[in-house]
C-alpha cells in the first residue's frame, strides 16, 4: 500500500496535478486489453527521466511497487499492477524529437504511438516497418518491451532489429544511455539491447532511437483462397525457393473465414481450407516481377480464388478481410483467451491439424490467424461461459497448445510476451537453468524487487483464472 505521504512526495516530483487517486483514473490505467483490473494505488504521469529516476530511488527507499503503462493494448497482462503500487503512465512523453533522412534515424519518446511514427516518417520518404495489429493505440516504448511484430516481419523483422540506442531509468534509479545512432557499435554490452523484450522488469525507457529505411517506391497486394490448409502452407513454404521475400504472408484457417462471414460477409466461400494475403514490396520492376511469381505460386498450389489489388484502395479493402479478425473472433464467444504461439514455418500444417483437432476434442472453438511467413499464429480459444470448469477446462487447452508449439521445435509466444497470462507456462518453453539466468539479471537490476512483480517468471494467479473478468471488479 502507498501511504498518502509517499503520494504526496511523488507529487512534489512531477506536480500534484499529475498524480491521480480518482477511481475512474485508477481502473483505466491499471489494466490492458484483457480488461482484468489488478487496483493501483495512485497513476503517475512522469514528463522526463529525471522523474521517473526520483520516483525509483523513491519506491527502493519506502518499498513500494512500480509497473511501467503504456499504450494498455498487450494481450499478456505486462503493464498491469498485480501487486499494487503505482502505475507510471507514460502518455505525456510523446514527442517526436528527431527524424533524420541523411543518417536514417528517427528519435523519440515512449508515448509516441506506431501509426505516429510511421506516417512522420513516410512523409519524409522513409520507412518504419514494425507493425502490430495495434499500430495505431501501441507506444513505441511498449514495442520495445515486447519486441512486438506484425505482418511485415516476414520480411524485416521485429522490433529488435530497428533499435539502435535507448535511455532507461534501472528499477534502482539510475539514468542509462545505451547504444547510438551509427548501424555499427562494438562499444561494450548491447544494454539496449537487454531492454528490448524484456516487458518493463528491467527498466523504463523514456528515449528511443531507431533505424529506419528508405520507403519502398512500390507495393502489389493479393488475396488467395484454398481448399486446403494443407495448399495454403506448402504455398508459403515454397517461397523459400521462389527467389522472393514477401512483406507480409498472412493466414486465416477455416475457423476465421467463417467467424468473419458470421460477423460481415464478405464472400469468403465458408467451405475454404485457408486464405493467405500476400503482400510484396520494392523497386517498381522487381514489385511487378514478384507479382507474377506470387500469381505462379498460388496457381502452381491450387488456390481456388485469387484477387489482386489494382491500386491502394483495393489493397486496404484486402487488408480489411484481416483487420475483421479481432472483433469477429470476440463474437463466437463471451471469453477470449487470446495467445499467440511461433512453430518454425515447415510445421504450420501440423499445428493446424493439431488445433483442428484439439477443437473437436474440447468442444471449444479455436479461431487461428498471423503471420504465416514467420510461423508466429495467433491462436484463440473461445469459452462460452464464465463458470470455473469451462475456464480449468479452456486453460488445459491453452497449456496443450503450447505443448504442442514447443514440441514442434517452436515456442509460446512470438509477439505478445509472457507477462502474468502466460507466466504459468512459461516452464515449458525454457529451462530450469534458463529462467534461473533471467532471474539472476533481474535481481541484480532490481535487487528489492520493486519494478512490475508478478510478471513471467513469477505467477500472480492460476491459469484458468486468466482472462476471467468480475463485472464487480472496482478500485473503491
Amino acid at each position: 500500500m502507498v501511504t498518502p505521504e509517499v503520494i504526496q512526495q511523488i507529487g512534489f516530483i512531477v506536480g500534484a496535478e499529475y498524480v491521480s487517486t480518482a477511481p475512474d483514473t485508477i481502473i483505466a490505467n491499471s489494466q490492458d486489453a484483457l480488461k482484468q483490473v489488478f487496483c493501483a494505488d495512485a497513476i503517475v504521469f512522469p514528463r522526463t527521466a529525471e522523474e521517473i529516476a526520483a520516483i525509483m530511488k523513491l519506491a527502493n527507499e519506502q518499498r513500494f511497487y512500480v509497473t511501467a503503462r503504456g499504450g494498455g493494448v498487450g494481450y499478456t497482462g505486462g503493464a498491469a499492477p498485480v501487486r499494487g503500487g503505482i502505475v507510471l503512465a507514460t502518455d505525456r512523453m510523446n514527442r517526436i524529437l528527431e527524424i533524420n533522412k541523411a543518417d536514417l534515424v528517427a528519435v523519440v519518446e515512449p508515448a509516441v504511438t506506431n501509426y505516429q511514427l510511421q506516417k512522420a516518417v513516410e512523409a519524409e520518404g522513409l520507412f518504419y516497418p514494425p507493425d502490430p495489429s495495434s499500430w495505431k493505440e501501441s507506444f513505441i516504448g511498449g514495442n520495445i518491451a515486447l519486441n512486438a511484430g506484425g505482418p511485415r516481419c516476414v520480411k524485416y523483422g521485429n522490433t529488435k532489429q530497428f533499435v539502435l540506442g535507448l535511455d532507461f531509468v534501472t528499477p534502482t534509479g539510475e539514468i542509462i544511455k545505451s547504444g547510438g545512432r551509427v548501424p555499427k557499435n562494438a562499444t561494450g554490452f548491447h544494454l539496449e539491447s537487454l531492454m528490448v523484450g524484456s516487458e518493463g522488469m528491467l527498466g523504463i525507457v523514456t528515449r528511443c532511437i531507431l533505424r529506419l529505411l528508405p520507403l519502398p517506391e512500390a507495393r502489389r497486394t493479393a488475396l488467395a483462397i484454398f481448399e486446403s490448409a494443407q495448399d495454403a502452407c506448402n504455398c508459403v513454404a515454397d517461397f523459400t525457393t521462389s527467389g522472393i521475400l514477401p512483406v507480409a504472408l498472412e493466414l486465416l484457417d477455416r475457423t476465421s473465414i467463417n467467424a468473419i462471414e458470421d460477423y460481415e460477409p464478405s464472400g469468403l466461400p465458408r467451405n475454404a481450407g485457408a486464405l493467405l494475403i500476400i503482400e510484396v514490396d520494392g523497386l517498381r520492376e522487381a514489385v511487378a516481377r514478384e507479382a507474377e511469381i506470387v500469381r505462379e505460386m498460388c496457381r502452381k498450389h491450387r488456390a481456388i480464388q485469387f484477387r489482386e489489388a489494382a491500386n491502394d484502395a483495393e489493397a486496404g479493402a484486402i487488408w480489411e478481410v484481416r483487420r475483421k479478425m479481432s472483433p469477429a473472433v470476440a463474437r463466437t464467444g463471451k471469453i477470449k483467451l487470446n495467445h499467440d504461439i511461433v512453430v518454425p514455418r515447415s510445421r504450420i500444417p501440423a499445428m493446424l491439424d493439431f488445433i483442428e483437432d484439439l477443437s473437436r476434442r474440447s468442444g471449444f472453438l479455436i479461431p487461428t490467424f498471423g503471420h504465416a511467413g514467420d510461423g508466429n499464429l495467433h491462436v484463440n480459444v473461445m469459452l462460452q461461459d464464465n463458470g470455473e470448469d469451462t475456464r480449468r477446462r479452456g486453460a488445459d487447452t491453452v497449456r496443450q497448445i503450447f505443448e504442442k508449439a514447443v514440441e514442434l521445435g517452436g515456442t509460446i509466444s512470438g509477439e505478445h510476451g509472457i507477462g502474468y497470462a502466460k507466466a504459468p507456462f512459461f516452464d515449458l518453453a525454457v529451462t530450469p537453468a534458463t529462467m534461473e539466468l533471467m532471474k539472476t539479471i533481474k535481481r541484480a537490476l532490481d535487487p528489492n524487487g520493486v519494478l512490475n512483480p508478478g510478471k513471467v517468471f513469477e505467477q500472480a494467479m492460476d491459469a484458468h483464472q486468466v482472462g476471467f473478468v468480475n463485472s464487480d471488479q472496482a478500485c473503491c
